[in-house]
C-alpha cells in the first residue's frame, strides 16, 4: 500500500512549489509513487542522488526535497554512472523521459547496460516529447498523427524492454502510472536489485498524446507475477517483451551473474567509501606506470 504520510514527512517539497505540469498529467502518480516508495524502503534522503536529462519526465527530481542533478538532454546515465562510481555508497536513480533515455540517450542506453553500475532507471513512457509540445518519440505508435508528422509515424517504436534484455540488464520490468500499487512494488524491487534496472513506465501525456491514454493503457495492458513467468529465463522474458497487442506489467528479466562497474573499476580499491578515501591498488599502479615507460 502506498505509505503517502511517510513519504510526506521525508521527501516533500513544500506544498507551494510550483509544479510545472498539466493537471491530469501521468507524471504525477509516478511522483507520489516514487516518494512513497523510496520511503518505504528505509532510502535515506541524505545518500539519495537523482539524476535526470531535459524534458517534462526531467523535472522529478526538482519536486523531491533530496540531492539531484540535472543534466544535458540525453546525460543523465553517464552523469549516474560517474556518481555511483565516485560513492558506492549512494542510491542513485535516473528519472527521465522516453525521449531523453531511448532517444537522445540511446546510445548511452545500451553502453551503460554493458558497464552495469548499480543503478535504477525510471522511463516516464508517454510515446511522445511533451516538453517540446508533441513530435514524435522513440516509442510513439506506428500511425501516431504530430505536428511533426502529419501523416502519421512511419517507423516502428523501439522496444526498450527487448533491447534491455538482448544485452543482458540484471533488472527489466514494466509497470505504468495507472496501477500505482504495482508500481511502488516494482520500483522497490528494482532499488533493491544489485546492477542496472530498468523500468518503463507507462504514463500518459493528456495534452499531447490523444491516443494512448489512461483508458487506453488500462485496456492494453495486463499484470503477470512469477506464477506464470520466470523471469530467470531469458528467452522468455525476451519471448513476453516483443508482445505488440498487449503489454505485460511486471519483472521480465533479473539475473544476479553480473559483477557491477564501480566494483570492477580496477584503478581502485573495490571497497563502498567514496572514491576520494580510497587507495590505488598497488599492482594496478604499478602496471599503470611501466605502461608509460
Amino acid at each position: 500500500m502506498l505509505n503517502q504520510s511517510l513519504a510526506n514527512t521525508t521527501f516533500d517539497m513544500p506544498h507551494e512549489t510550483d509544479v510545472a505540469w498539466c493537471p491530469g498529467c501521468g507524471n504525477f502518480p509516478i511522483l507520489r509513487t516514487v516518494k512513497a516508495a523510496l520511503a518505504d524502503a528505509g532510502v535515506d534522503r541524505q545518500t539519495l542522488t537523482l539524476v535526470s536529462g531535459i524534458g517534462q519526465a526531467a523535472k522529478l527530481p526538482q519536486y523531491l526535497k533530496c540531492n539531484y542533478f540535472n543534466g544535458l538532454h540525453g546525460r543523465a546515465l553517464p552523469v549516474a554512472t560517474g556518481i555511483k562510481a565516485a560513492n558506492p555508497q549512494l542510491t542513485v536513480v535516473v528519472t527521465s523521459g522516453d525521449g531523453d533515455v531511448y532517444g537522445e540517450g540511446g546510445n548511452h542506453l545500451i553502453h551503460t547496460i554493458r558497464r552495469n553500475p548499480d543503478i535504477t532507471v525510471l522511463v516516464h513512457d508517454n510515446m511522445i516529447y511533451g516538453l517540446t509540445k508533441g513530435q514524435a518519440s522513440p516509442t510513439s505508435e506506428e500511425g501516431l498523427v504530430t505536428p511533426t508528422q502529419p501523416r502519421g509515424v512511419y517507423v516502428d517504436p523501439i522496444n526498450p524492454l527487448a533491447l534491455a534484455i538482448s544485452l543482458d540488464a540484471p533488472f527489466v520490468a514494466r509497470t505504468s502510472a495507472g496501477e500505482p500499487q504495482h508500481m511502488q512494488q516494482i520500483i522497490a524491487q528494482a532499488i533493491a536489485h544489485k546492477g542496472f534496472s530498468l523500468v518503463d513506465i507507462f504514463q500518459p501525456c493528456v495534452v499531447f498524446n490523444k491516443t494512448n491514454t489512461y483508458q487506453w493503457f488500462k485496456e492494453h495492458t495486463y499484470i503477470f507475477d512469477e506464477s506464470e513467468h520466470d523471469p530467470t529465463d531469458r528467452t522468455a522474458a525476451f519471448t513476453r517483451a516483443t508482445e505488440d497487442t498487449r503489454y505485460g506489467l511486471g519483472v521480465f528479466y533479473r539475473t544476479d551473474t553480473r559483477a557491477v562497474f564501480e566494483k570492477e573499476i580496477g584503478v581502485y580499491d573495490t571497497d563502498d567509501r567514496p572514491l576520494y578515501r580510497r587507495t590505488p591498488r598497488t599492482a594496478t599502479v604499478k602496471a599503470l606506470l611501466a605502461m608509460k615507460r
